[in-house]
This record gives C-alpha cells, sequence and structure tokens, in this order.
C-alpha cells in the first residue's frame, strides 16, 4: 500500500509587486535608526542575495481562507474527487485570517473549518483543524495525513498551505521584500499502487533557536501603534538551515532506502535563492555527490516566499510543466524538504 497524491492545485493571486515597489519605502535597523543605504542600493543587494525580482499580493477583499479554499476546490478538480468523500482537512498556516489594514488576526473559527464551509462540505466526520509549523507546516500536515491512512482513520484528506504575509510586515523592515502571498493544497489518498510517501523526517529545535523567526514591533520606532510583525534574525536563521537540514534531509532518505543517485528532484521551502542552493549543494556533498542539472526547481525570483504555500504551488508548477526547464514523470523520486518558525525542519522522500 502507499499513500500518494492524486490531486493538486493552487492559488497564485494575480497582483504582482516588483522590486520597485519598495523604491519609496524608508527602511529602519532593529534600533530604529535609519539604514545606511540608499534604497536602490539596498533592493539590488536584496536581488542578488535572494533571487526574487517580484512577489505575489492577495487582492485587499480576500484573506488567507478564500485562497487556501480556492487551491482546494483546484486540488479536488484535479483528482476527480467528490468532497464529500474526505475525511479530513489539515490546514498549515501561521497567521490566520488577517484582513487588509487590519491589526488582529482572526483564528476563530479555524481556517481548516473556515475552509470547509467554503466548499460547503456537509459530512460531519471531515475533521477539519489547523497546523501552526511555520514555514514546513504543509510537509507536516502531509505527514499526519500519511499517519492517519496507513492507520486506517482515513481514507481520504486534504492538506493545504495557505499564507497571507503581506498582511504582517512592517513596511519599515528590509525582510518585508521578501514575504508574499499564495496557497497550494494536495489530495493525499491510500493507493494499491507501490510509492507515494517512502519516509519521512521532522524536528523541532528550541533551545536556543525557538525565537529565531517572531512577532515583534516595527521597526519605525515612532510608531505608537500596538501592531505586530513578522520579524527575523536572517544570519542567525541562514546559519542554523546549512547546519541542519541537510543531515535531515540525509536522515530520510537513508530511511527511505533509496539511493540518492535516484533522486530526481528536490522541492525545497523558497526560502532564499543562495540559501537554498548552499543547503541543496551541502545534501550532495554529504554523498561525496554534486546536484545534478535541474535538480532544484525554484520559484522564488516571481513568487517570493509565501511560506507554507512554497513547497505545494511549487509543485504544481512542475507536475503541469509551467516551469521551463524542470519537469517530473511516473515513479520519480523527489524530496520535499523546509525549515522554519519554531525553528522546525522536515522532509519527505516521495515515489510519484
Amino acid at each position: 500500500m502507499g499513500v500518494k497524491i492524486t490531486g493538486i492545485g493552487s492559488y497564485i493571486p494575480s497582483e504582482i509587486a516588483k522590486n520597485e515597489h519598495f523604491g519609496k519605502h524608508h527602511f529602519y535597523n532593529e534600533d530604529g535608526t535609519r539604514f545606511g543605504h540608499e534604497n536602490d542600493v539596498i533592493i539590488e543587494k536584496f536581488k542578488a542575495i535572494t533571487g526574487i525580482s517580484e512577489r505575489r499580493y492577495l487582492p485587499k477583499t480576500l484573506v488567507t481562507s478564500d485562497i487556501a479554499s480556492f487551491a482546494a476546490e483546484n486540488a479536488l478538480k484535479n483528482a476527480s474527487l467528490n468532497k464529500e468523500e474526505l475525511d479530513y482537512i489539515i490546514v498549515a498556516h501561521n497567521y490566520g485570517d488577517v484582513n487588509y489594514d487590519s491589526v488582529q488576526s482572526d483564528t476563530v473559527p479555524s481556517i481548516a473549518t473556515r475552509v470547509k464551509h467554503n466548499l460547503k462540505i456537509e459530512k460531519p466526520t471531515c475533521v477539519a483543524y489547523d497546523v501552526l509549523f511555520g514555514c514546513p507546516g504543509w510537509i507536516e500536515g502531509m505527514i499526519q495525513a500519511n499517519a492517519f491512512i496507513k492507520s486506517g482513520i482515513a481514507k481520504k484528506c486534504l492538506v493545504i498551505g495557505a499564507e497571507s504575509l503581506s498582511r504582517v510586515v512592517d513596511p519599515h523592515d528590509r525582510d518585508s521584500m521578501i514575504y508574499s502571498d499564495g496557497a497550494g493544497a494536495a489530495i493525499v489518498e491510500k493507493s494499491s499502487e507501490e510509492g507515494g510517501i517512502l519516509s519521512h523526517y521532522s524536528a523541532t529545535f528550541a533551545f536556543e533557536e525557538a525565537h529565531f523567526i517572531y512577532f515583534g514591533e516595527s521597526n519605525n520606532l515612532e510608531l505608537k501603534d500596538t501592531r505586530r510583525y513578522i520579524k527575523m534574525y536572517g544570519r542567525k536563521i541562514y546559519e542554523f538551515a546549512l547546519s541542519n537540514v541537510p543531515d535531515a534531509m540525509k536522515t530520510c532518505l537513508d530511511q527511505s532506502g533509496i539511493s540518492v543517485d535516484e533522486v530526481k528532484m528536490i522541492f525545497i521551502h523558497q526560502a532564499n535563492e543562495k540559501m537554498d542552493e548552499a543547503i541543496v549543494n551541502r545534501f550532495y556533498k554529504l554523498y561525496d555527490r554534486t546536484p545534478p542539472k535541474d535538480s532544484m526547481p525554484m520559484s522564488i525570483d516571481k513568487l517570493g516566499n509565501s511560506s507554507v504555500a512554497t513547497i505545494p504551488t511549487l509543485y504544481d508548477l512542475v507536475l503541469n510543466n509551467e516551469l521551463k526547464g524542470y519537469s517530473v514523470k511516473e515513479n520519480d523520486v523527489v524530496i520535499f524538504a523546509s525549515v522554519g518558525a519554531g525553528m522546525n525542519i522536515n522532509a519527505i522522500v516521495y515515489r510519484i
């Protein structure tokens, strides 16, 4: 028996915010002092490090549960599945529904409950709940769905990653340029075929690392409101990821019994282009290999970092041949891997 993705869908907002969008922003350091470079220099250095030239923001009239529902509808259609057959709806996010120009996050009822409501599912035993696991939330939801299906508790699950980070970024923080909005969803089912999820690995590093990503005040200390924004210690996260993610991926792959030479592609969380490249290079170095050509698809240049949504949306793009130069086929082995707030790390080895 295998546990496989039988349907995939995403929602990528149509509103494009290019790097020039930040040209008139007033950036400050954490201590409230003005940043010592002109904005064109800041933006140029930002593009060189992250690889981001533009990102997507959702329309003012929508919130996270809306775009999660859109992605879910696309996944259900792709799987040709009746929504009433779903046993679980698992939604990974981090900040709930935040209305445009609001200072408050709304998570009651849960985002998963709102998605079930939006889909008009009547079945009471379709259980809907949220996962708060930082950027690795969608993978963790997939791991939970895998456990439910293998234990016999469920047959069909809907796993969604959705986030609207444009609603929680500090316009006076350079890091605000990284974040974006989006949603991706997968239908996960028991399959009579071999393959699917072959192994998985998760870890939480919270002794010293718990608050590398946190909610904090604006870098503009002259602001007197009570609003809090997503903040991070970028250098610490970079060093943490390079030290721990390659080992996690290796542990997961070794548990699967699959040779590294059989891995066709790595779908890694789109956090930072240079960081992702360094992680994959270190992973292959653990096997005395170099990454094969076209083994690491990237969408961050156009879509930015949409947290839990980056991997399912990237996988959707590749499966539908919408990312030039990248394609996968049945029986290919791929790795999903992510790192994020918590600090959490996880990975899945998956045979298509």
